[in-house]
């Protein structure tokens, strides 16, 4: 492709994708344009999607909370499984309140197992807390065979003696094998019911349990508390059960929330706590936004000094690198913290040694008296090997950090990790056109 054609569709395409770089909507003449919404409804096309810059918690503010897994009562040999559900149940909870952007992080090391939730935008400790849940353990109850005596009656879960008159039994199902709990209508009526969905042994206990109390409650606790005792119609062999009766919208809605809460195989416990607050954040953001343009405005000053001519082209490939890589951010989309714009502004700088290394070169076989055309090429050919070892080289460091890092870690392997392979792109593919076109190449 001819060097005027490739620069005419990039500086089209640099124009398009800096609008939609823009953090807040636009309005050019008559026309209003909304980067941070993305809406498209052509057959059989159709998306809807938030195009807002995803901050984290360091740089909007939140909650950050961190617990340990209680492993006491659970076989060794099933830790790390339960350590697992542990976690994806805790995500289900909070993605089920609807928590945008949520962060949880799962640690272990040698017998301690750490689940660290990170909350954006949530600055309420206690809220925060609540839609967790420190102990919450769901367990299921059957009637036994013997009388309940009155003053027994304190021993069980609170609620339990109202359900049973004889002494309650503790079944073998649990939270562990609740798979899902959710709202829906019955095919008659309309009318809310809760329905659940077990994993496959929980379906076997499940069926059991059924079978042997048909007429009969079964009494779900939540944290030694009776939240719902529904009687059995039928032996329900399939693990897909649903409770029925007179529940309005909310209620069922409660309902399901408890059950999804509960499905906790191990205790936790809250070991720490940390609040950012918004105004704190926002500072953070101007901070490190204000250090960025200070460093790209840096180094086209010295690139221009340094190399004049040239040096006015690699600044040129610098802010196109720099809004193909906030674009690529916003529509992943990546959640910039305080170390993921570290990371994109050390590979400013990284794509700034490509060009040095390319002009270096370019000199050497000036001096070795090459035609301008020719000490070009020479010079982007030679520089390629350097630039394509040193960049393979920081990337492997960067998807390390990205499979064996946590939290801020990730965040600036990511960030990095992109600006790596643009700043490639820019340097050599950007970069060469533009000379080639100042010096009448085809």
């Amino acid at each position: 492709m001819k060097p005027r054609i490739f620069l005419l569709i990039l500086f089209v395409l640099s124009s398009i994708l800096l609008f939609i770089d823009a953090p807040f909507p636009i309005r050019i003449f008559n026309l209003n344009f909304d980067p941070t919404r993305l809406n498209i409804n052509l057959a059989p096309i159709n998306l809807n999607r938030d195009l807002n810059y995803k901050l984290g918690l360091d740089l909007q503010g939140g909650t950050r909370l961190i617990y340990q897994v209680d492993m006491e009562e659970v076989p060794e040999n099933e830790q790390n499984t339960a350590f697992e559900s542990a976690r994806a149940v805790i995500e289900r909870r909070i993605n089920f309140f609807g928590v945008t952007e949520p962060s949880i992080q799962a640690l272990k090391a040698a017998s301690d197992y750490r689940i660290i939730v990170e909350l954006p935008g949530t600055t309420d400790v206690d809220q925060a807390l609540s839609l967790i849940g420190k102990t919450a353990q769901l367990s299921f109850w059957e009637e036994g065979s013997e009388k309940l005596a009155t003053e027994e009656a304190s021993l069980y879960p609170l609620g339990l003696a109202d359900v049973y008159k004889s002494k309650p039994a503790k079944t073998k199902l649990s939270g562990k094998d609740l798979k899902a709990a959710r709202v829906v209508y019955g095919s008659v009526d309309g009318t809310p019911q809760v329905q659940l969905n077990f994993t496959a042994e929980g379906a076997k206990i499940f069926a059991e349990i059924t079978t042997r109390n048909i007429g009969k409650p079964v009494a779900i606790v939540l944290d030694e508390i009776t939240i719902s005792a529904p009687i059995v119609q039928q032996q329900i062999l399939t693990g897909d059960a649903v409770i029925s009766g007179s529940f309005t919208q909310e209620q069922a809605k409660n309902l399901a929330i408890q059950l999804n809460a509960g499905a906790l195989p191990a205790p936790l416990k809250l070991i720490g706590q940390s609040t950012v607050g918004p105004s704190l954040g926002i500072e953070s953001l101007r901070k490190s936004l204000a250090g960025g343009l200070i460093g790209l405005i840096s180094l086209i000053v010295f690139m221009i000094v340094l190399y004049r001519r040239e040096g006015v082209l690699a600044s040129i490939a610098l802010v196109v690198y720099s809004i193909i890589v906030l674009f690529i951010f916003k529509i992943i989309p990546v959640t910039l913290t305080l170390a993921g714009i570290a990371g994109f502004i050390l590979s400013i700088g990284m794509a700034v040694d490509a060009n040095i290394l390319i002009f270096e070169r370019m000199r050497e076989e000036l001096r070795n008296n090459k035609p301008r055309n020719i000490a070009i090429k020479l010079g982007f050919n030679r520089a390629w090997p350097s630039i394509r070892d040193s960049n393979i080289s920081s990337l492997i460091t960067t998807f390390i950090l990205f499979y064996f890092g946590s939290g801020l870690i990730r965040g600036f392997a990511l960030a990095l990790a992109i600006g790596i392979l643009v700043s490639m792109f820019s340097a050599i593919t950007v970069t060469r056109n533009l000379l080639r076109f100042t010096e009448g190449a085809d």
